[in-house]
C-alpha cells in the first residue's frame, strides 16, 4: 500500500494548530477517570483475594478481568510521564508513582524510555527504544543459520506475547537496559522505585499470605503484560507501517503512517484509554487519553491517512516478522523464503 508522502504533508500543515486545543488537562475527568479505574480494581482484588480459598480457577478468571483495570491504570502512568493527565507536574508525577504499585513499572524510568521512543519513533538507529526488535530482510539475511533460528523462536506468538513480557516485567525494569547519557538521576529512580515496590509487596505477601499475594499479582500483572505487548505490537509493526533511517525520517510520517488507527469494540477502547488513537497520540503525547477520541472525531484530516484495523485485522500482525526496505512493508517468513528463490 503505497501512500503520497507529499500530500500528507500537504493536507496535515497545520496539525500542531489542529492538536492544540486537545492538549489541555481537564481535572474533572482526570479525577472520574482515577475513581472509575482504581475503585473497581481493588474491589476485584478483594474478590480475588477470597476467591483464592474457593478455586484457583476462578481466581485466575478474575485475574483476566482486573488485568484489563491494570491497562487502564498504566495508562493513567502512562499519561501522567507525559504530564499530560494533570495541568500540575508535581501532581502528575505522584499519581504516576502510585501507579507503579499496581502495575510494576517505575515510574519516571520507564516514562523517560518512552518519551525517548515518543522522539525517535520509527526511526530504525532507534528501533529498540519502546518497539518490540525486528531486524530488516537484509539484517537477517546476513545471519548465521543458528541465529536466524534464535530470531525465529524470539519473533513466535509465543515469545512475542507471553515469554518477551514476562522478561520485560521481571528483568527489562528491574535493570537499567536502557542507559543514556546524563541518566544517572534516572537510573537511580528505578532502583528507588523497585526498593518501594518490592517493599509493599513484601508488606502485602507477610500480611496477606505470600502464596495468596503473590498468585493473585502475578496474574494480574502478566495479564496486563501481555495485552500492553500485544498493543504495542499492532500499533508499530502493522504491514504498511513506517520505519526509515535518520537521514530519510520525519516525525510527521513516523506519527501517521508509523502507528495505526486500531478500532476496538468500544468496551476494549474503554480499558485500553482510548490508546488505539495511537496516530494522534504520536503527533502529541501531551494530549490526555480522554481527549484523544475528541480529537479524532472532531478533525476527520486526522483519520484520512492513518492506517486503520479492527481487532480480527490485527490477528494478521503475527505474520509480521521482517522489514522489507524494498518494498517499504513488514513481510512473513514464507515471503522472505520467497524472495530467497527468486534471487537463487
Amino acid at each position: 500500500m503505497k501512500f503520497n508522502e507529499a500530500e500528507i504533508k500537504s493536507q496535515l500543515k497545520n496539525w500542531r494548530k489542529i492538536i492544540r486545543p486537545y492538549q489541555k488537562p481537564n481535572t474533572k475527568k482526570a479525577i472520574w477517570q482515577i475513581v472509575n479505574t482504581f475503585l473497581p480494581f481493588l474491589a476485584l482484588w478483594v474478590l480475588m483475594y477470597f476467591s483464592v480459598q474457593w478455586s484457583i480457577l476462578l481466581t485466575l478468571g478474575l485475574a483476566a478481568i482486573a488485568g484489563l483495570f491494570a491497562v487502564r491504570i498504566f495508562i493513567i502512568q502512562h499519561d501522567c510521564g507525559h504530564h499530560s493527565f494533570f495541568s500540575s507536574k508535581p501532581l502528575n508525577n505522584v499519581v504516576g508513582f502510585i501507579c507503579s504499585f499496581f502495575t510494576s513499572i517505575p515510574y519516571t524510568y520507564w516514562a523517560n524510555v518512552h518519551n525517548v521512543h515518543h522522539g525517535h519513533t520509527g526511526q530504525m538507529e532507534m528501533r529498540d527504544w519502546g518497539d518490540i526488535h525486528f531486524l530488516t530482510v537484509e539484517e537477517y539475511r546476513a545471519l548465521s543459520p543458528f541465529k536466524r533460528l534464535g530470531y525465529r523462536v524470539f519473533r513466535s506468538p509465543i515469545m512475542l506475547f507471553v515469554g518477551a513480557p514476562l522478561i520485560y516485567l521481571t528483568i527489562s525494569n528491574r535493570f537499567p537496559i536502557f542507559k543514556r547519557e546524563n541518566w544517572t538521576s534516572i537510573r537511580w529512580s528505578q532502583v528507588y522505585n523497585n526498593l518501594a515496590i518490592a517493599a509493599v509487596y513484601g508488606v502485602l505477601g507477610f500480611l496477606l499470605g505470600w502464596k495468596a499475594f503473590f498468585l493473585i499479582q502475578a496474574s494480574i500483572v502478566m495479564t496486563f503484560g501481555i495485552v500492553a505487548f500485544w498493543f504495542f505490537y499492532v500499533q508499530h509493526q502493522h504491514e504498511h507501517c513506517y520505519k526509515q533511517w535518520r537521514d530519510n525520517w520525519d516525525y510527521l510520517m513516523a506519527s501517521i503512517k508509523g502507528s495505526t488507527f486500531y478500532r476496538l469494540p468500544k468496551v476494549l477502547q474503554w480499558f485500553s484509554g482510548n490508546i488505539g488513537f495511537h496516530h494522534i497520540h504520536h503527533l502529541s503525547p501531551r494530549i490526555p487519553n480522554y481527549n484523544l477520541e475528541k480529537c479524532a472525531r472532531e478533525n476527520p484530516i486526522l483519520q484520512k491517512y492513518v492506517t486503520t484495523i479492527t481487532f480480527r485485522q490485527s490477528l494478521q500482525c503475527v505474520y509480521n516478522k521482517l522489514w522489507d526496505e524494498q518494498q517499504q512493508k513488514m513481510i512473513s517468513f514464507q515471503e522472505f523464503n520467497r524472495l530467497e528463490r527468486l534471487r537463487a
